[in-house]
């Protein structure tokens, strides 16, 4: 399957819980390694960023679509 988001992680379904309406999937992810993120000049800037910082990769979404 190929989709223009880049925000995708594979991974395996460890749990399914059925609700009336809704599903809880619970997802374990062990690729990939890297997390590639495409932020302004000014924002990296601003935070400094360099090689070697430890930093925390944040994936903001309002939905998160499960692919099989």
């Amino acid at each position: 399957m190929q989709l223009s988001g880049r925000n995708q992680l594979a991974g395996k379904v460890t749990n399914v819980e059925l609700g009336a309406v809704m599903a809880n999937i619970k997802i374990e992810i062990s690729e990939p390694n890297v997390i590639t993120a495409v932020i302004t000049k000014e924002s990296a800037e601003k935070l400094g960023l360099a090689e070697g910082d430890d930093v925390c990769a944040i994936i903001k979404s309002t939905e998160v679509i499960v692919g099989k």
